[in-house]
């Protein structure tokens, strides 16, 4: 355990990650202290974790704060500004995103450029501006550490390892809530049955993610980022069980996997932990109760937004951050009934298509390619809302 206790911003605090995270953080009060919370625009729960934390600043993404809503020595920022300047703040040892979507992309690189350790659960800003991300965190000395479950995984069996061994990485996807649905019952089915994920609770955005596999794409993008490997390195397959997180394939044919309980309390700990070693068992499973642990590959018929994101990032450039953005207008139209779920990929190929790509060299080009994609997402869902 780290000498002093580390300060702690928890951006997107109220949703599940986020509540996660503070969940680590509540039960190792000797190891941090919590200085800094966002949300999107839950004020009421915001204003209980700032109590039961003692937080001092706070910002809310979209909105106004309720006069009353939170206790008057709090300060609190909103919009766009805020969120960077809080993730960027001096004081600040560990900044944890677990911001949904692009919101996240920009208090990324400010917590890099700041040299902020960054305990990353926001993929889509990896997958957005992997590049800016990388350099920023190279120039200034600071360190991404990944809170995907995935992604954890492959950074402790990677850490320390001699690269030279490594052949590849394998990502394990659950399948997702879908993955037993008959293919033809696919199109029309309920929000509420995507929602019902089999192993794993998470937010609305990542669990129709979950099933449709682009979460599976956008995690491709980011190992490619994280560890530095090329696209044709990394690989998928399904396991159904969610007990192997991820394999690291090794030159001479075996392999080394992480193995553990779906539990995101076990990568956020080590994230925030991280270099020492973390220090509570949320739940742990003997070996005897591992049972049969089952591999199968991912059948792109059932998923086909799988192989749009992961063709996107084959082709470079801004066309991830299109996807993404594209994904992100079509599930947010999905879970209010705007849109039928095998409407989710037709919004994504169809914004890929009309949205120009380029090199996306600055944070301002991948802003505005975003801004574009957003824009040609929701003409889209129009279109197909009317249909």
């Amino acid at each position: 355990m780290a000498s002093a206790r580390r300060r702690v911003v928890v951006l997107g605090s109220t949703g599940s990650i986020g509540r996660a995270a503070l969940e680590v953080a509540q039960a190792n009060p000797d190891a941090f202290e919590v200085v800094g919370l966002s949300a999107r625009a839950n004020v009421s729960l915001l204003a209980e974790q700032a109590r039961l934390h003692g937080v001092n600043d706070v910002a809310i993404a979209d909105g106004t704060v309720p006069e009353g809503a939170l206790p008057p020595h709090v300060a609190v920022g909103v919009g766009p500004d805020a969120l960077a300047s809080l993730a960027s703040r001096d004081g600040v040892d560990l900044v944890v995103n677990a911001l949904v979507g692009a919101s996240g992309l920009r208090p990324a690189l400010e917590a890099l450029r700041a040299g902020k350790r960054l305990a990353l659960a926001n993929k889509e800003s990896l997958v957005a501006a992997g590049h800016l991300l990388v350099e920023a965190a190279a120039e200034s000395g600071a360190e991404i550490v990944p809170i995907d479950s995935e992604h954890s995984a492959l950074f402790r069996c990677l850490r320390g390892m001699d690269r030279r061994e490594v052949a590849g990485v394998v990502l394990t996807a659950s399948g997702g809530p879908l993955r037993d649905v008959a293919a033809g019952e696919l199109e029309e089915v309920a929000v509420e049955r995507v929602l019902d994920h089999p192993t794993w609770s998470m937010g609305e955005k990542v669990t129709v993610d979950s099933a449709t596999l682009v979460n599976k794409g956008l995690e491709v993008v980011e190992a490619h980022w994280l560890f530095g490997l090329p696209y044709d390195r990394v690989d998928v397959v399904v396991h159904r069980q969610s007990i192997v997180h991820s394999l690291v394939r090794l030159v001479d044919g075996s392999f080394l996997a992480q193995l553990g309980v779906p539990d995101m309390r076990v990568p956020i700990q080590y994230a925030m932990f991280y270099p020492d070693p973390p220090a509570v068992a949320f739940d742990s499973l003997p070996a005897s109760g591992l049972g049969t642990l089952t591999f199968e590959p991912v059948d792109t018929r059932r998923y086909p937004c799988f192989e749009l994101v992961t063709e996107a990032a084959r082709g470079g450039g801004l066309a991830p951050a299109v996807v993404a953005t594209a994904d992100e207008v079509a599930v947010g139209a999905f879970v209010r009934g705007r849109i039928r779920f095998g409407a989710i990929p037709t919004v994504i190929e169809r914004t890929l298509a009309a949205t120009d790509v380029g090199d996306g060299d600055d944070l301002e080009s991948v802003l505005e390619a975003e801004a574009k994609a957003g824009r040609n997402a929701e003409r889209i869902v129009e279109e197909l809302a009317d249909d």
